[in-house]
């Protein structure tokens, strides 16, 4: 009885102690990277793109100032905007300022890591990873959670009504 009782106490012990990684969250001192994901890519898709929520818990303010990862050609910050009924999108100079005490999300139709140049195609259920640059925390590398192709990111639904912001595909 005491060997099963000691096995169910692992095995619950097992369980909590690795669901902060299930959580799939990264953390670089004042810094919290909240699920880091991106969409899978269709047939010879050439883009892809990374979200995730990016909160500061510090009293000073940082910015994010570059991206890299290994599964594509070159990668920059994009902010993805519709003016007048025409979407544009274009690379944030100077990186993406993440103010104290506050969260900057990068999702579907606004700020985004654009991968450019995929070597190969983003595949639903698989990570790959990306190394965030900070102007002051420094650097981290966290890993993206590939998801489905519609997938519109925690909390779905805001935002993006009408898939402009897919960047599936997208000629750049």
């Amino acid at each position: 009885m005491r060997s099963i009782l000691s096995l169910a106490f692992a095995g619950l012990f097992a369980v909590f102690s690795v669901s902060p990684a299930l959580a799939h969250d990264f953390k670089l001192g004042e810094l919290e990277i909240g699920h880091p994901w991106s969409r899978a890519t269709p047939g010879q898709a050439r883009t892809g793109a990374g979200y995730m929520t990016i909160t500061n818990t510090g009293t000073a303010a940082d910015r994010l100032v570059k991206a890299e990862t290994p599964v594509s050609g070159m990668t920059e910050l994009h902010l993805m905007e519709v003016k007048d009924g025409v979407m544009k999108m274009r690379e944030v100079e100077g990186g993406i300022a993440i103010p104290a005490g506050e969260s900057v999300t990068l999702a579907p139709g606004g700020l985004h890591v654009m991968m450019m140049g995929l070597k190969s195609k983003l595949v639903e259920g698989e990570t790959f990873p990306l190394t965030l640059t900070f102007e002051k925390a420094g650097t981290v590398t966290v890993e993206i959670k590939v998801e489905a192709i519609g997938y519109m990111g925690p909390g779905a639904g805001k935002g993006d009504a009408h898939g402009m912001g897919g960047h599936t595909g997208m000629a750049h």
